[in-house]
């Protein structure tokens, strides 16, 4: 039987030929040496008790690379959960934020796709709890000879309901493989996760993007306001009772950034900025720093958390590089400080101040 195979929405050129792929890695034995990967991200200690009683207020906790744990609508949600040690022949470069004996019972996996660093089987038999997973289409077959039964896999833009909270599977620019025969097999894409509506939750109110304000001379975004009555908790901005989180999963930049923005109103948007060097090979598939801050102004979202880098070394580009160029850009930009939130590894942001 024949495989189906998934594209994405603008035909990209995939450098997958073993030409490249020689260039890449020759380029690469003299690039990295003179690499300085000295700067490790930040970590905090995790605060594991209110991880474990909290099943009310929102909370994001980044982990690591892609992972993140979320508290959302009574739910207790990881995305991308890897806590490997190592990646191919590269040690991690800095331990998890949690430690994986000490996460709360997990009731929703989210997948972006089945890239190594992104889908571990052995971290997700040590997660403990319900764990329901939702998966691009064309995985879950994978996954059941794994022994995972909870599986529902989604088409980009379908929905799935679990509690009162609304999971969409949205496009990304990218491709899957995990072995020799099976490139495409499965899809790719991001998750936007909504709260059921609630009396009591709060929400800063801001500018359109289709109708941008003007800050001097930049044309800027919601992305880009800060209100009067916004407020703070422990140094971090409240968000809302009942927040919206777009997580991009793995992605290069493509017009779908802008697609999803038109369809959602995005609070906190999770955006990978590394892996992307050199660009002439990694590009199709990966953004960089300033490539994810324009996704960020085009889903119109309020607060951006960096993510996929940091944790190993997938690419030439190092933790220290892809934070200096966004922060760059972001200047340039003229993009609020307090827009773009880089989080140490094992801090929680409690997203509605309770």
């Amino acid at each position: 039987m024949k495989l189906k195979r998934f594209a994405n929405i603008d035909p990209i050129e995939h450098h997958t030929s073993m030409k490249q792929f020689k260039r890449w890695r020759q380029e690469r034995i003299r690039r990295l040496k003179l690499k300085d990967y000295s700067f490790t991200v930040p970590s905090a200690v995790p605060d594991i008790a209110y991880l474990e009683n909290n099943r009310k207020w929102p909370s994001l906790t980044w982990v690591g690379h892609s992972t993140f744990f979320i508290q959302l609508g009574g739910l207790n949600i990881i995305t991308d959960p890897v806590w490997s040690n190592q990646m191919a022949f590269q040690k991690r470069l800095t331990p998890p934020g949690i430690p994986i004996e000490d996460v709360p019972p997990i009731d929703v996996v989210l997948i972006s796709h089945s890239h190594y660093d992104h889908l571990n089987i052995n971290t997700l038999r040590r997660l403990i709890g319900p764990r329901q997973l939702l998966v691009p289409a064309g995985l879950s077959s994978k996954l059941r000879k794994k022994g995972f039964l909870r599986i529902k896999e989604l088409h980009w833009w379908e929905s799935v309901h679990i509690n009162g909270v609304k999971f969409t599977f949205v496009p990304s620019q990218h491709s899957t493989r995990r072995n020799p025969w099976d490139a495409n097999s499965s899809h790719w894409g991001g998750w936007v996760i909504e709260p059921a509506a609630s009396k009591s939750g709060k929400r800063i109110s801001y500018p359109s993007r289709e109708a941008p304000m003007k800050a001097g001379t930049a044309s800027i975004s919601k992305a880009n306001i800060l209100t009067e009555n916004e407020q703070f908790h422990d140094g971090r901005p409240v968000v809302s009772d009942t927040p919206t989180i777009y997580f991009a999963g793995d992605s290069g930049y493509f017009q779908g950034f802008k697609d999803i923005g038109d369809r959602f109103s995005i609070d906190v948007a999770l955006l990978p900025i590394g892996a992307y060097e050199p660009e002439w090979f990694m590009g199709p598939q990966h953004t960089t720093p300033e490539q994810a801050l324009q996704a960020f102004m085009d889903t119109g979202a309020a607060w951006f958390v960096p993510m996929h880098y940091g944790a190993f070394k997938l690419a030439d580009d190092t933790p220290r590089e892809a934070l200096d160029r966004l922060e760059a850009d972001r200047r340039k930009r003229e993009i609020e400080e307090g827009r773009v939130l880089v989080l140490p590894h094992g801090e929680t942001w409690l997203l509605s101040g309770k």
